[in-house]
């Protein structure tokens, strides 16, 4: 799996941080803390993580063991399907 929290995005919320301590670590009240290659034994806890962000800062690939989650690469919002290539 590989993690990436955009940081510019991120306001300090801790949903991450609560629900994965073992990923997420706040540093200070305001800065935050991850490990960008989380093992396997976290998938759980990192798919509520991602979840809960409420900026949608986190982003994962391979957290459902096949591949990018749909707009983790995508641009599209984690939790949304990509549009179709019909535009709909």
């Amino acid at each position: 799996m590989r993690l990436v929290v955009d940081l510019n995005r991120c306001q300090g919320y801790a949903q991450c941080a609560f629900l994965a301590p073992d990923v997420f670590t706040m540093h200070g009240e305001e800065a935050l803390l991850y490990d960008p290659h989380p093992g396997d034994e976290q998938r759980e806890r990192l798919a509520r993580a991602v979840a809960a962000c409420p900026v949608q800062a986190i982003t994962a690939e391979g957290l459902d063991g096949t591949g990018p989650l749909p707009g983790s690469t995508g641009g599209t919002a984690p939790g949304r399907l990509p549009e179709a290539s019909d535009g709909r």
